[in-house]
């Protein structure tokens, strides 16, 4: 019994596995936990019952066909670049957990991955619309920037202002979920805390890691175009700009967090975001690239965690 259990699960994850390598869904979930934490600070409280239910289905099929929806219009690139080959570090990379580029390297036929995409967008698209009609349109406004973002890989540098748009699209929606009308301060403090964490901690470090691959092939990408230096001062300043903002967000939450909170709101930031990004600024090195990225991407968990610690203190 258990050897027959055990081929069922060793089969249906090497069929799934290639779905989710194109969903990249390791980072999915870890970025789901982005709109979470917007929806507790923007209330104060947890959600209601239904809300966390068709929230979290809907922000798992979103993030799911958002990362799809990169690799399906980047088909004919991702092909182009398979041929350049993988470094040898990669598995130390976040976003290499599963096969990169499945569909390009041919372990996901094109059509299976696109029903992929198209049926967790139907899922995103009905709950999103149960959730609040607003979202909907966020969501369809990520799919379509997403779009343009890969679109711009040879053209404009200019790509990494619209993918820190994107990765805002579900912390904004996530509040347009638990309110109707939510106050427009705080939904543009948390739009530009998250934006600069993505151009800083994501987006920056992400293009620095394809830099040598990214200019064999011609890309206009920050860290090709700016140039080491200026690229990791850029990623700096932007991540120091997610830490002053950081505070501003609490401040403007309903929840109370005292001095002993705001502290470690600043470990957490220092340790994930300012250390290897200054690290990354002085030395200009791949794997500092690399390191900045991996750590950066739990930057919303962690929070996520203060927060959820906070909110537990304030019921308890």
């Amino acid at each position: 019994m258990n050897i027959a259990l055990t081929h069922v699960f060793e089969s249906t994850r090497t069929r799934l596995g290639p779905f989710f390598a194109l969903s990249r869904t390791p980072h999915a979930l870890i970025d789901m936990t982005t709109p979470v934490l917007a929806a507790i600070l923007f209330l104060g409280q947890l959600p209601s019952l239904p809300v966390i239910l068709i929230g979290t289905i809907t922000a798992f099929a979103g993030y799911t066909a958002v990362y799809g929806v990169n690799d399906i219009v980047d088909y004919r690139s991702d092909k182009e670049r398979s041929c350049f080959g993988d470094d040898a570090d990669c598995e130390n990379y976040l976003d290499n957990t599963l096969i990169r580029h499945p569909m390009a390297k041919g372990v996901l036929d094109f059509k299976k991955g696109v029903a992929w995409v198209a049926g967790w967008s139907l899922v995103a698209m009905i709950g999103s619309y149960l959730l609040n009609p607003v979202c909907l349109y966020i969501f369809l406004a990520g799919c379509f920037l997403e779009t343009v973002y890969c679109l711009l890989w040879r053209l404009s540098p200019l790509r990494a202002v619209v993918n820190g748009v994107v990765k805002t699209c579900g912390p904004i929606a996530a509040i347009y979920a638990v309110s109707s009308s939510p106050a427009p301060a705080f939904v543009l403090l948390v739009f530009v805390w998250i934006f600069l964490w993505e151009i800083g901690g994501q987006n920056i470090p992400h293009d620095w890691t394809d830099a040598e691959e990214d200019r064999f092939f011609n890309a206009k990408t920050l860290p090709l175009v700016l140039g080491p230096k200026r690229s990791g001062l850029l990623s700096s300043l932007a991540l120091t700009g997610t830490t002053i903002l950081q505070f501003l967000v609490l401040m403007a939450s309903p929840l109370s967090f005292g001095p002993l909170y705001l502290f470690i709101a600043l470990g957490i930031s220092f340790f994930l975001l300012l250390a290897p990004s200054l690290q990354l600024a002085e030395k200009c090195q791949r794997k500092m690239a690399m390191a900045l990225f991996n750590r950066a991407s739990y930057y919303p968990m962690a929070f996520l965690g203060l927060t959820l610690i906070c909110l537990l203190e304030q019921l308890f």
